[in-house]
């Protein structure tokens, strides 16, 4: 297809994202703070299918792209045709019951149901460079056939992506030892996780591409994340031969855009004003996080005998409280069943603690706001970056003790995690003198850090303008130009 992309001086940047609102936020603000960063120098456009053109959208306002010089373009592909899912269903977080199922064989069969429209609108849009997610890691052919540089992206921390990287190069059968697995080649301390624990692609042994041979054939990486939270773990990457460039350009939540406190549900900020200050448990387990009712049930029970204040955000269009609930706990707890303003929930006063699933972009937004966690893992690497959270950074604790049941990354072997743990867990966290009080004291000095790498002359905000420039470089390079 012939380029239709307009003439233009300016560095053309295209970012693409996978189809799952945890992917597509942080793109979303990579591309703002791209444009924002060098206005005169940069044109950022995004690239998702036609159903999460509104996320994108919806974050671009949060962080105040629409005011001006931050301007960043919206391109859309088509969603492939599957059998048995519904236009309009383009995200794992939309998905439900079968849906999530035939969604995730989009993410099975993602070369050859996604690359095609891909691959045709960055021909028809002529980047000179592409920030691609891991997911699409054909699109390091694509841009190496267009000549033109590609970057990966990472939306998760460098901790869990480096253990993911050693034990698909090392295998994970030569790691076990007695049902646990060591993550192999890391600093002190050693960090062992139950082989049930680890993401599916490593147990089934069905990773279709070497994530390490991605990264080796692109220009570079971009992580979102800050040198001073993972700097054990930022430097292995290129100590190990895996990347050419390393730009570590996060936390990309800040600067906190200005209008969050005000966001669409201020029914939450109106209610924790009325809470005394670090009293407050916030739950929230992030936009793609399957929970069952009889858990969320148990998770209910929970909260109403620990006697703490919650504010509990619930996605889920079948569970309903247990008979006389809510009455009983009255104006004690706020449950949310729609989207919440997370950033500025964390930021309140009044928030203690956060019952997170540790999913990366909720481990960022607690460091930012200097709020400890409790930690209960679900899916995917979570449970890796559970260990970083307890074990390297000591921000916070496990809401299931270590022995008290089986964890797993499959529906079918997790243990349901009874009220009565719960409950104990918030009550001993929350009081004072608890392993709460050292958590924080860590975590607020993390804050300052992640504030101070965002900042003028901080490391990410460097690292971000040494991205461009690199870009700019390499461009000016094949061109035979001088930049």
């Amino acid at each position: 297809m012939a380029s239709s992309a307009r003439p233009s001086k300016k560095l053309r940047i295209l970012l693409m994202p996978f189809f799952v609102t945890s992917h597509i936020n942080p793109f979303t603000e990579l591309a703002f703070h791209l444009a924002a960063a060098r206005p005169d120098v940069v044109e950022v456009t995004i690239a998702v299918t036609p159903a999460n053109e509104s996320i994108v959208r919806s974050t671009l306002a949060r962080c105040g792209a629409s005011h001006g010089a931050a301007a960043v373009e919206v391109a859309t592909y088509a969603f492939p045709a599957v059998d048995g899912l519904p236009s309009g269903v383009e995200n794992h977080s939309a998905a439900k019951g079968p849906e999530t199922w035939r969604i995730i064989s989009v993410a099975g069969r993602k070369e050859a149901l996604m690359r095609p429209g891909q691959e045709s609108l960055i021909r028809e849009i002529a980047p000179d460079a592409i920030i691609s997610d891991m997911h699409f890691f054909w699109n390091a052919d694509v841009a190496a056939d267009l000549g033109v540089p590609c970057l990966v992206f990472h939306v998760m921390g460098t901790f869990a992506m480096q253990a993911l990287v050693y034990l698909e190069n090392d295998g994970v059968s030569e790691a076990v030892t007695d049902g646990v697995v060591t993550l192999p080649h890391f600093p002190a301390p050693d960090i062992r996780v139950p082989f049930t624990e680890l993401p599916e692609m490593l147990k089934s042994k069905q990773s279709e591409k070497s994530m390490a041979s991605m990264l080796r054939r692109c220009f570079g990486l971009a992580v979102n994340t800050f040198f001073d939270l993972e700097h054990g773990y930022c430097e292995l990457y290129k100590a190990n031969g895996y990347v050419k460039r390393d730009y570590f350009v996060g936390p990309l939540s800040l600067p906190s855009p200005p209008q969050a406190a005000t966001a669409n549900n201020s029914q939450c900020i109106d209610w924790l004003d009325k809470q005394p200050g670090n009293s407050v448990v916030y739950l929230c387990f992030g936009t793609f996080v399957p929970i069952s009712d009889a858990q969320l049930r148990e998770v209910a029970l929970g909260l109403e005998a620990s006697g703490t204040p919650f504010l509990w955000v619930v996605r889920s269009d079948s569970w309903a409280p247990p008979e006389g609930w809510t009455e009983r706990v009255g104006d004690r707890g706020l449950v949310i069943t729609a989207w919440a303003p997370q950033t500025a929930i964390l930021a309140h006063p009044a928030v203690g603690a956060f019952i997170t699933h540790c999913g990366w972009n909720s481990v960022l937004e607690t460091v930012v706001a200097g709020v400890p966690v409790l930690t209960w893992p679900i899916l995917f690497e979570q449970f890796i970056s559970e260990r970083f959270v307890t074990q390297v950074l000591g921000i916070g604790e496990r809401l299931w003790p270590e022995g008290a049941g089986v964890r797993s990354t499959r529906y079918h072997e997790h243990e349901l995690v009874p009220a009565e743990a719960v409950a104990r867990a918030i009550a001993t966290f929350m009081e004072p003198g608890s392993g709460r009080d050292a958590a924080r004291k860590r975590v607020k000095e993390l804050s300052v850090k992640a504030h101070a790498a965002m900042a003028d002359g901080g490391s990410s905000y460097s690292d971000l303008r040494r991205l461009i420039h690199d870009l700019i470089e390499a461009r000016s390079a094949s061109a035979g130009t001088t930049p």
